[in-house]
């Protein structure tokens, strides 16, 4: 039997059927991720593995790194087949990692390649890989054709101006692609060399000239306006933490005049600011009926050396341990005082958080809404089994799984699809397992339903996307 055989990860009889009758053939709904635009417009040819597969890939580095390769071979001037056969010596020591178990799902599922990943095996998988990457149905439409993928949601700056995204919508690819509006750089007061330039892109895309934080406001709003004509309907923000202390508008327009002349915010002045601009964003969402996206705990770039030498997103970013619980009660209690507290999915990077959301949620479900406010999907370094069932079961205990929204990607590859298929089987395992231990009935009517719901119905209602 092949490592990656049809009934792996599902260790039960009823596992095993739930997954096969109610959750593989679902079609995906990607409702957050990080493809690049560009790539979908163009429908990217990959010229290699390299390309598809370790390009950008900070998982892999980080494991590399663990494993003694040199930088070289991660981000540096090593050729593609060099980078690869690295990664294919790293891969025998990623046991447990749920790297082993992507990997060899990815090269079946795209590539139908069973044979395990190594040093010796890399040449071959190497050449048959790249051989099939020539063929139309594995440029980036096919993929998302290959995969049944209804619709992706892209993540994208407020100064964008969606010229991919309208390339998309006018060409013959099935699945929508629509852009999430992710106005983290807004805060940035506390950095005006980073915020005025910014501030400088914004006034160009909205055509508005800022020179007070209500031009600001006012030219943010356009944007969102254009997003929302543009098929966008979530926003989203990766905060450290939630901010859960508001300036009046008066100390917000002092702190957003002092960053415009150069002067950095105090600690406190960027807390309170980023409190006051998150509660306008709040409401810009609820007029809307968008849903807002909330990605807490992230610690970016702790090593100081290999930020100067490589920039962000290169692998050196961990879980945070920030107090959540406050600052994201008092968010969302202000903006429900003001009846502006639009649909919310909340996602946690340390699992010490998992009962703080899971309840949490449950304090601002208003019955307008099934599922209003959501604990978002297992996220980052957290999108493996162990972690995806510690949130499940955090959910359950305290909410409601039944409206859970599922699985996304948060992925910038294109080889990322089958992380929709890991989670499946992890939740059927999940199922399967409770029916057998006779913890819930035996009655696919009852499971069955709900498994399918949260694999795709549950988002494409919640979330108001034009998928069909």
């Amino acid at each position: 039997m092949s490592f990656i055989h049809d009934d792996f990860l599902l260790t039960t009889k009823t596992a095993r059927r739930l997954y096969h009758e109610y959750a593989e053939a679902e079609p995906i709904l990607d409702y957050h991720c990080h493809l690049p635009p560009p790539d979908v417009a163009g429908n990217r040819r990959f010229q290699d593995l390299f390309e598809i597969w370790l390009e950008g890939d900070h998982y892999k580095w980080r494991a590399m790194r663990a494993d003694g390769i040199d930088e070289r071979y991660c981000t540096g001037d090593a050729s593609h087949e060099e980078k690869f056969l690295a990664w294919a010596r790293t891969v025998p020591h990623t046991l447990r990692n749920p790297l082993y178990h992507w990997t060899h799902l990815e090269l079946k599922r795209y590539f139908g390649i069973d044979e395990l990943l190594d040093e010796r095996s890399a040449p071959r998988i190497w050449e048959q890989a790249n051989a099939l990457l020539a063929s139309d149905g594995l440029r980036a439409h096919g993929i998302l054709r290959k995969f049944h993928v209804k619709a992706v949601c892209t993540t994208d700056d407020p100064t964008d101006d969606l010229a991919c995204h309208k390339a998309i919508a006018a060409s013959d690819l099935e699945t929508k692609v629509f852009p999430a509006f992710r106005p983290d750089k807004a805060l940035n007061v506390h950095v005006p060399e980073v915020f005025n330039p910014w501030v400088n892109r914004l006034e160009a895309a909205s055509n508005t000239s800022i020179a007070t934080l209500a031009d600001f406001a006012g030219a943010l709003k356009k944007r969102h306006d254009f997003f929302h004509q543009m098929g966008g309907r979530l926003s989203d923000h990766g905060l450290c933490h939630a901010y859960g202390e508001f300036a009046t508008e008066h100390e917000a327009c002092q702190i957003f005049g002092r960053a415009r002349t150069g002067h950095a915010a105090t600690p406190e002045e960027h807390n309170r600011f980023a409190g006051y601009l998150m509660l306008f964003f709040g409401r810009l969402d609820a007029e809307r009926g968008w849903t807002k996206q909330l990605h807490l705990g992230a610690r970016r770039n702790n090593n100081t050396r290999r930020y100067r030498e490589l920039g962000p997103d290169t692998g050196y970013d961990s879980a945070g341990d920030w107090p959540q619980a406050d600052a994201l009660g008092n968010y969302l209690d202000r903006l429900d005082l003001d009846n502006a507290l639009p649909k919310v999915v909340i996602y946690n990077l340390n699992p010490a958080d998992d009962y703080v959301l899971a309840t949490m949620i449950g304090n601002f479900q208003d019955g307008s809404i099934a599922g209003k406010i959501q604990f978002g999907s297992a996220w980052w370094f957290l999108d493996q089994k162990e972690a995806m069932q510690w949130q499940m079961n955090a959910l359950s205990n305290c909410g409601l799984i039944s409206r859970f929204l599922g699985m996304l990607t948060d992925s910038r590859s294109f080889m990322s699809y089958p992380r929709h298929e890991y989670f499946r089987r992890v939740l059927c395992d999940l199922f399967g397992k409770d029916v057998e231990a006779g913890e819930i009935p035996d009655d696919d009517a009852l499971a069955g339903p709900m498994i399918r719901n949260i694999c795709y119905a549950n988002a494409k209602q919640f979330l108001g996307l034009d998928v069909e």
